[in-house]
């Protein structure tokens, strides 16, 4: 079967996981075997060791004030796509394949963040994400990605964030900005703990848990797409 020969690594760039915990978010719904790793304490995996598939997790941390740790992952992406590896980005995640495939002037500061369950428009019918319409999902960043060139295509939109999902032409590379991977219960447990936390932003995130909560439910879909596509396959 093909599910055995699936083994996925998730690059975990969490800071706090009391907080934040993305591996237990994926691994919900992965239903295959997985290795987590933790990017921020200098932990990467070895792509000899045989995974299949690597993740790379959201974080708390700002993709335009890089700590040491984020240079080894950019390398470490780019090693990944030399090999021809489906990698699957979320939030930070995205934004570090950006970083890592087109430059560090395709990420920047959000000009409008996004916090809550947000309104998103698919504009190109795609594998992942499936026809053109209108998604909702859990969004919590502050940064994004921005201008990429021809050899990406953008898949969705939302009013604040122009390049909310994105596919690397003829690869299996996709970046997503929102939290498909992190349920309504779960969402507002973070944005609580967030709140605890005393953040600089926290009118956002109360007002975030005000909201009635919107989810779309795509996770099963973007998983099954991701988990199908293999190093040795293609993309038109």
């Amino acid at each position: 079967m093909r599910n055995e020969r699936i083994r996925v690594a998730i690059v975990d760039n969490s800071i706090d996981p009391s907080v934040y915990n993305p591996v237990a978010h994926w691994n919900a719904f992965l239903g295959v075997p997985s290795e987590s790793f933790r990017a921020p304490e200098g932990k990467l995996p070895a792509l000899e060791d045989g995974f299949s598939h690597i993740i790379l997790t959201g974080s708390e941390a700002s993709i335009v004030e890089r700590e040491p740790w984020v240079s080894e992952e950019v390398r470490f992406v780019r090693h990944a796509l030399s090999r021809n590896l489906p990698l699957l980005g979320s939030c930070y995640g995205h934004q570090l394949l950006a970083l890592a495939l087109a430059g560090p002037d395709r990420v920047r500061r959000s000009p409008r963040p996004e916090v809550g369950w947000v309104p998103i428009q698919v504009v190109r019918k795609s594998d992942i994400l499936g026809e053109k319409g209108t998604i909702y999902a859990f969004s919590s960043h502050f940064d994004e990605v921005t201008g990429l060139g021809r050899e990406f295509r953008i898949l969705a939109s939302s009013p604040d964030c122009r390049i909310q999902a994105f596919e690397l032409r003829r690869r299996p590379v996709w970046g997503i900005q929102f939290h498909p991977e992190i349920d309504i219960p779960s969402a507002r447990k973070f944005m609580t703990r967030i709140l605890l936390r005393s953040p600089k932003n926290a009118s956002l995130f109360e007002m975030a848990l005000r909201q009635t909560p919107r989810d779309s439910g795509l996770i099963r879909k973007i998983v099954r797409t991701f988990l199908d596509a293999f190093p040795s396959g293609s993309r038109t």
